[in-house]
């Protein structure tokens, strides 16, 4: 096909893809498919093939212009972006499709052209990503730290017993019950409903945070009570919800006592109290590691990110607010649809506008990282992957055959591969730059979100 392309840079990582064809492949394409349907149209007063040229061309001129259109359209952005030499950075991204910006008009007797826009992969240019300098928390394990560990093994080891009937639930107590959203008329929010739903009063540790709502009921009492959430709530920013709870179960813990005894049901192998309170203090100090690294990490990213704007593409931030908000519907047990039912169309749009600046912030952090991996050409040889997977397979306690046959049909080889890539840059960026340690920092309030 005789044709030739120009592509120009928009803003926003876009471009815009001018193609003119020439007229003879237009006339081409235009009697080729003539030829096609006079073999196999049937016209009233004419035998199936018998169809003159003219008479097609006289009754239906306009469709089959269009349909040539159409094709030569087609075949012409198969051969520009199928060629193997198109710089990447003038290809589209996999979820962006190419939009005509106005539809044209074929011309038998002249050039075909037309105009494309669509999203490319952002132009990123990192200056300068070795010699940096950050700052992050000061943290250590204290006593305080361990003493609280040890109270929630004696919360998860503690045993569960009915309150007397009559008695009302309090701070501590294990509820059981049945909760629902109610609409504007009293009625059920399809979706929304929960049954035999188990927490600790106290805990906060249900999605509407109705503690306080429901301290104070009794066995067999169903209340319906309004809350209104602050404009930060995670799920519910400034907005009210009717709830209705049915409490079908009321139990009072009892906790066991801190002592040898205790850290044998833990497990076997502890002896004694020491043992356990070592154990903890190790697994403490472990979490405390991966979690400053990965604030070194980020801080260090944060930077960079400073320093290299990149204009992420509109395609690119729909896919991850799409993907956001799939994430969501799972938490709720529902599709996209019904997360959209259950919330509303006005909410739903504000949660995902909400988003959007963490949204950016995690492709900008994403590019610069997938840019500098390309430039230092990091990769994953089959003996790290065989060593990962050998890892992987000592934590979960399971075998190195079910490791590999879960990754296997589960096609995520690949995302392993980059993931060991990224873990490769990460050494590397905390190897060339330098992390200080700044003001001191609690345990607890680091992993509170605070740090």
């Amino acid at each position: 096909m005789n044709l030739t392309k120009e592509i120009q840079k928009l803003e926003k990582s876009r471009v815009k893809l001018n193609v003119t064809v020439g007229k003879d492949d237009i006339r081409s394409e235009y009697d080729e498919l003539l030829n096609s349907y006079t073999k196999t149209i049937q016209i009233p007063g004419f035998r199936k093939g018998k169809v003159p040229r003219d008479v097609l061309v006289r009754k239906f001129g306009d469709a089959l212009k269009g349909e040539t259109m159409g094709k030569i359209i087609e075949k012409s952005l198969e051969n520009v972006l199928g060629d193997e030499t198109l710089p990447r950075e003038s290809k589209p991204l996999p979820y962006s499709t190419p939009r005509m910006e106005e539809e044209p008009k074929l011309d038998l007797e002249n050039d075909l052209k037309f105009s494309v826009v669509y999203d490319v992969l952002p132009e990123v240019k990192v200056e300068k990503w070795q010699g940096l300098e950050a700052e992050i928390p000061d943290v250590s394990i204290g006593d305080e730290d361990l003493n609280r560990e040890l109270e929630h093994i004696r919360e998860h080891n503690s045993i569960a017993l009915d309150k007397n009937e009559g008695e009302s639930a309090a701070e501590g107590d294990v509820l059981t019950v049945d909760y629902c959203e109610l609409d504007e008329s009293g009625e059920t929010l399809s979706g929304s409903e929960r049954e035999d739903f188990t927490f600790t009063l106290g805990s906060s540790n249900n999605i509407y945070q109705f503690d306080d709502d429901v301290k104070g009921m009794k066995k067999g009492e169903t209340k319906e009570f309004s809350k209104t959430y602050p404009e930060d709530h995670k799920d519910y920013p400034g907005q009210t919800k009717k709830i209705k709870v049915t409490l079908t179960a009321l139990k009072i813990k009892k906790l066991p006592e801190l002592d040898d005894e205790l850290a044998q049901d833990v497990d076997e192998k502890f002896k004694t109290l020491e043992d356990l309170k070592n154990s903890v203090r190790e697994r403490l100090n472990k979490d405390l590691e991966h979690r400053l690294r990965d604030m070194k990490i980020n801080r260090l990213l944060e930077i960079l990110m400073e320093k290299t704007p990149v204009e992420i593409p509109e395609s690119m931030m729909r896919i991850e607010l799409d993907s956001r908000w799939r994430n969501l519907a799972r938490r709720f047990n529902t599709d996209t649809n019904g997360l959209y039912k259950m919330i509303g169309n006005g909410q739903s749009e504000a949660i995902i506008d909400g988003w959007k600046g963490e949204a950016e912030k995690a492709l900008h952090s994403r590019l610069i990282v997938e840019t500098l991996i390309e430039e230092l050409k990091l990769d994953a040889n089959d003996e790290e992957i065989e060593k990962e997977l050998e890892r992987q397979a000592k934590e979960s306690d399971a075998s190195i055959e079910d490791i590999k046959k879960y990754y296997g049909e589960n096609q995520m080889v690949e995302y392993l591969k980059e993931d060991i890539k990224e873990r490769k840059f990460f050494d590397i960026l905390l190897e060339k730059n330098t992390v200080k340690s700044g003001e001191k920092k609690s345990y607890i309030d680091l992993f509170s979100n605070n740090g």
